[in-house]
């Protein structure tokens, strides 16, 4: 019997088992697959993210030479007009998500974590001592189960909090070159229905993702072709060597009902989830995380009544609310060509007012 048991060791899954365990609970993380785990990923962290990061322990085991810092953001339009807006200090890191995860996975063996891997959970159930959890390799037992699944989470689904099918639909896809980053800025590019996100990420790697609405582009969406659609990007890498195989991801948008229930939790993009055009995911999971942490010991004093989840519910939806705000503004704004024309100009003249709109994004 753990206190905790967390289903999914990505970034929110690792955070809250590490967090758990330096409160003095016992953690056990399940994950169907092992090792360290990719997946699509604009790869950057934001100032209060990459505090997160350290306040975790975690930043000690990351590669350095599988990240990058970067300390602005630049919007680049069709016609090569340039917005420039510094972050507040310290400023951001590009990182591989694979070196992130081992710098997580490491960090949370260190203080105790229990990895469970190749360790799928194909249904849980309460008891009267906790939560039941059945996997292909036996049975297992916590007190609480917090689900940290993903985007397209199967434990909200059990658990009946996803909320109503989004019909606005956006993808990802994102793949690395080797090349050693020209700058410290993540630079965003548009095009007529899709957008370019460049993060650097390692001493000899760029991220290259693109985001893009369903049914704004007719044609081929493989990487090559979604690369074409941006000409001076094209140019940049020719004949660079890639890095990584294109990974996807989609439909971004994903509404919940709420994120706990008796003896449950969701955290991370299982949690609720808008798009990445903010660049800020993974500060989102390790927010949450935290949120969640701090009620845990209290949960399980209550023996995981969901009223003592009520301050981890305020605090995610206040924080998941400033989040939706900006990234539905962004991209209503990005995908209206005459309106997000007129605003990336304006921030191009006035520098100033696009670092404090950064500012204030970011809290």
């Amino acid at each position: 019997m753990n206190d905790v048991a967390i289903i999914g060791s990505g970034p929110a899954g690792l955070a809250t088992a590490i967090g758990a365990a330096l409160r003095g609970l016992s953690v056990a993380v399940f994950d169907k697959q092992a090792g360290d785990i990719d997946k699509a990923c604009g790869e950057g962290l934001m100032p209060a993210g990459l505090s997160a990061l350290e306040h975790l322990g975690a930043l000690q085991h990351l590669d350095r030479h599988d990240s990058a810092p970067f300390d602005s953001i630049t919007y680049v339009q069709e016609s090569g007009t340039r917005a420039v807006g510094r972050l507040p200090a310290p400023g951001g890191l590009g990182v591989r998500r694979l070196a992130l995860s081992a710098a997580l996975r490491k960090r949370a063996v260190e203080v105790g974590v229990v990895l469970h891997e190749r360790t799928g959970i194909r249904s849980h159930a309460r008891t009267e001592q906790g939560v039941e959890l059945t996997a292909d390799t036996g049975t297992f037992h916590a007190k609480v189960l917090v689900a940290a699944d993903g985007l397209h989470s199967q434990c909200r689904e059990r658990e009946g909090l996803a909320g109503p099918t989004a019909s606005l639909r956006r993808f990802g896809l994102r793949r690395h070159v080797q090349l050693a980053p020209w700058g410290r800025s993540v630079e965003v590019h548009f095009a007529p229905g899709v957008e370019a996100y460049l993060t650097p990420a390692g001493t000899k790697r760029v991220g290259v993702a693109f985001l893009w609405e369903d049914g704004a582009l007719s044609g081929d969406l493989g990487f090559e072709a979604l690369l074409a659609r941006f000409p001076v990007i094209e140019a940049r890498l020719r004949g660079v060597p890639f890095d990584s195989t294109p990974r996807g991801a989609g439909p971004l948008l994903q509404h919940v009902k709420r994120r706990v229930a008796p003896r449950f939790a969701l955290v991370g993009d299982a949690a609720g989830y808008v798009d990445a055009i903010t660049g800020e995911g993974l500060t989102q999971a390790f927010e949450g995380a935290a949120a969640l942490v701090a009620v845990l010991p209290e949960v399980i004093a209550q023996q995981g009544a969901v009223e003592a989840f009520a301050p981890y519910e305020r605090a995610a939806q206040a924080a998941f609310a400033r989040y939706a705000r900006l990234a539905h503004t962004l991209v209503w704004t990005a995908h209206r060509p005459w309106l997000r024309k007129g605003v990336v100009g304006l921030l191009a003249r006035s520098p100033w007012l696009f670092e404090r709109t950064l500012r204030f994004a970011l809290g």
